[in-house]
């Protein structure tokens, strides 16, 4: 589905069906340098427990147009936006790391739009090395080599997707390649300048979720105690043997978890 969102297109999976009011919403958002594809296990799984859901493509990523936004805060608005270009009033929200400080940062400003938020591969703050900034910032390939090489853990190096002759790394490492180029180096900076986190975590209201990889190297479990102590009464599920791309690594755990909250 395309829909215009402050003048420019946007690109929402909702597995090709359209938005009835009288079913609760699901807002899935991706990642750095990814796109919407990364939600598809879990957005045709949705869609079949009675969600609307909405996977959407960020401005400047995947089928979006429009240059990409360069703060969480301006991120968490335009999720506002499409919310109401879908006249969707309220929704739970599923972001992995850079999604999952968008959801933090609706959670808390929108209150009234948020039912329920879900934050996957997470930490706050979420801090950016100077090695993988400056080269995304010159659009070198080692900025998704690296990303790749520590998103995944240890023993997802060497393989082991449950769906046959998928490769997990390829596939990341191939998502990056296509992103154009700027767009990795404005979501990271927006994710290591994103300092509120902790303090916005504790306006939410709603019921929220954390979703860990206990083999994490990017946003480390030890990391997340500060944002699990702000945020009011959060579940929290460590999934063994998972690293940071947790929605390939342990899907079939995350939708066990995500049924817990949505």
């Amino acid at each position: 589905m395309r829909i215009e969102v402050k003048g420019e297109t946007t690109y929402c999976y909702t597995n090709s069906r359209d938005i009835e009011r009288d079913k609760p919403s699901v807002v899935f958002i991706h990642g750095s340098g990814m796109d919407h594809t990364v939600w598809t296990l879990a957005s045709r799984h949705f869609a079949r427990h009675g969600n609307n859901v909405v996977s959407v493509d960020l401005p400047g990523h995947g089928r979006s147009t429009g240059d990409p936004l360069v703060t969480v805060e301006e991120m968490a608005s335009w999720v506002i936006a499409v919310l109401d270009a879908l006249d969707i009033t309220d929704a739970a929200l599923v972001g992995h790391s850079l999604g999952s400080l968008i959801a933090l940062e609706c959670a808390a400003s929108y209150s009234e739009r948020v039912r329920a938020i879900a934050l996957v591969g997470t930490t706050s703050p979420m801090p950016v090395s100077d090695a993988i900034l400056t080269a995304a910032k010159a659009n070198d390939h080692a900025a998704f080599d690296m990303l790749t090489q520590w998103g995944f853990s240890k023993r997802h190096q060497f393989g082991g997707n449950r769906n046959s002759g998928i490769w997990m790394i390829g596939n990341t490492l191939r998502l990056y390649e296509r992103s154009a180029p700027g767009v990795l180096f404005h979501d990271m900076r927006a994710c290591n300048e994103y300092t509120s986190g902790t303090d916005q975590a504790a306006k939410v209201t709603c019921p929220a979720l954390l979703i860990l990889g206990a083999e994490d190297r990017l946003t480390p479990v030890r990391s997340t105690h500060a944002l699990q102590q702000a945020i009011p009464s959060p579940l929290v599920e460590v999934l063994p043997g998972a690293g940071h791309t947790i929605m390939v690594e342990a899907p079939n755990a995350m939708l066990d978890a995500l049924h817990k909250i949505l």
